[in-house]
C-alpha cells in the first residue's frame, strides 16, 4: 500500500523526471508497446452529474506493469470544499498477473495530467514562440498542478489571468499563485471572453459536461488551448482550429468536444494528428491558428508514474506491506504457500 503523502513526496521531488516519463509513455504507445483498452465508465441515475471511470492498461517498455485506475468524478464535492475527483491505482506484476501495490491515484492523475500539459505546451509552442499570458478556466486541483509543472520546467509569464464560476475560487487560486511565488500580473476575469482574449496559452481545468464557449472569434489571435476537461468547446471553436489529441480513438468518445464535431460531420478531418506526431515531427501546426490539444488522458501514462513512485518508494523500504493479503494460494490446499517468484516487479517484504 503507497499513500497519497508518499505519493506527494515523490512525485514533487520529480517534476521534469515525470514530464520526461509521461513522453516516454506517449512515445511506447504510438509505437505499439503498450495496450490501452477503452475506458468504462459507471454512471448512476440518481446523481447523473457523478461518474467513476475505469482505466484499464498495459506499458511495456522499461515500466513492464498492467494494471488499472479506478477514479470517481463528484463535481458536487466542491462545493462540500473537498476535491472532485478521488482515485486508487493497482498494479499488477505481468508474469503473474498477482498485484503489486495500491496507491493512492488522485495525485498521480493529477501530476500526469499536468504533466501532459507541460510537454504539450511546450512541444505546440516550438514554432510560434513560448506564451507570455496563462489564462486558466477553471481554478480547482487540476489547475494547480498545471501551474506547478509550468512553473518547474522553466515557464513564466507576464500575466496570469483567472476565470471560474465561483468568485471564492479564483480568489483562492489568486492567494495560492502569490503564495507559490509567481511574479506576474494576475487578473480575476469576470467572464471566459475577456480571459481567452486576453492569453496566448488557454487552459480549460473545468468540471463542464457540455460545451459553453461557441464563438470562435474569441481565439482570432490564435492561442495555444490545453483543452484539459474536453468538453469546454463548442463545435465551431473546434472546427475554426487545429487539433491535437492524445489518442484519437479515445478522445472521439463520451461526448467529449470533438467526439460531437465528428457526430455533425461524420468524419475525422478536423483532428491534425497526436500529440506523438507533434514530438516525432511528423505534422507542424500553421502558427497562424489556434491550436488545440484535447487530451483524453491515457492509462498508460497513470501506469508510467504509478511505476516510478512505486519503485522509489520500495527502494527506499517506504511501502506498507499487508501480511497474508493473498491466503489460500495452493490448489490442492496445502497450507503456508506463498505466490510463486514474480519479475523484478515483486513487493519487498
Amino acid at each position: 500500500m503507497i499513500t497519497g503523502s508518499q505519493v506527494e513526496s515523490v512525485l514533487s521531488a520529480s517534476v521534469e523526471k515525470v514530464v520526461g516519463i509521461v513522453e516516454e509513455a506517449y512515445l511506447l504507445h504510438d509505437a505499439g508497446a503498450s495496450n490501452n483498452p477503452p475506458s468504462y465508465f459507471l454512471r448512476f441515475a440518481d446523481r447523473p452529474s457523478a461518474r467513476i471511470i475505469a482505466l484499464p492498461a498495459s506499458i511495456g517498455g522499461r515500466f513492464g506493469v498492467d494494471g488499472l485506475k479506478w477514479i470517481s468524478s463528484f463535481p458536487e464535492n466542491v462545493d462540500k470544499g473537498i476535491p472532485r475527483a478521488s482515485a486508487v491505482l493497482v498494479l499488477n506484476d505481468p508474469a503473474t498477473g498477482y498485484p503489486l501495490a495500491c496507491l493512492e491515484s488522485s495525485i498521480i492523475s493529477a501530476a500526469r495530467t499536468a504533466a501532459s500539459a507541460a510537454l504539450a505546451a511546450d512541444h505546440l509552442s516550438r514554432r510560434r514562440g513560448r506564451p507570455r499570458r496563462v489564462g486558466f478556466v477553471g481554478t480547482g486541483l487540476i489547475a494547480r498542478y498545471v501551474h506547478t509543472y509550468l512553473a518547474a520546467t522553466g515557464w513564466s509569464f507576464d500575466e496570469v489571468g483567472l476565470f471560474d464560476l465561483s468568485a471564492e475560487h479564483a480568489r483562492g487560486f489568486r492567494g495560492y499563485l502569490r503564495g507559490a511565488g509567481e511574479q506576474a500580473d494576475v487578473t480575476v476575469h469576470a467572464d471566459a471572453e475577456a480571459l481567452i482574449r486576453s492569453s496566448d496559452l488557454v487552459v480549460f481545468a473545468t468540471v463542464a459536461a457540455t460545451p459553453h464557449v461557441h464563438r470562435p472569434e474569441w481565439f482570432d489571435h490564435a492561442p495555444i488551448v490545453l483543452h484539459l476537461s474536453l468538453r469546454d468547446l463548442g463545435e465551431e471553436v473546434i472546427l475554426a482550429a487545429d487539433n491535437i489529441v492524445d489518442d484519437l480513438d479515445h478522445c472521439l468518445k463520451a461526448q467529449t468536444s470533438p467526439h460531437l464535431v465528428e457526430q455533425r460531420t461524420g468524419n475525422r478531418d478536423f483532428i491534425t494528428g497526436t500529440l506523438a506526431d507533434i514530438l516525432l515531427g511528423r505534422i507542424a501546426p500553421a502558427p497562424d491558428r489556434p491550436l488545440v490539444f484535447s487530451p483524453f488522458g491515457l492509462g498508460i501514462l497513470d501506469l508510467a508514474v504509478g511505476r516510478h513512485v512505486y519503485d522509489r518508494v520500495t527502494a527506499e523500504g517506504e511501502a506498507v506491506v499487508v501480511p497474508d493479503f493473498f491466503h489460500d494460494l495452493d490448489r490442492h490446499g496445502n497450507a503456508g504457500n506463498r505466490p510463486p517468484a514474480t519479475s523484478t516487479a515483486q513487493p519487498r517484504r
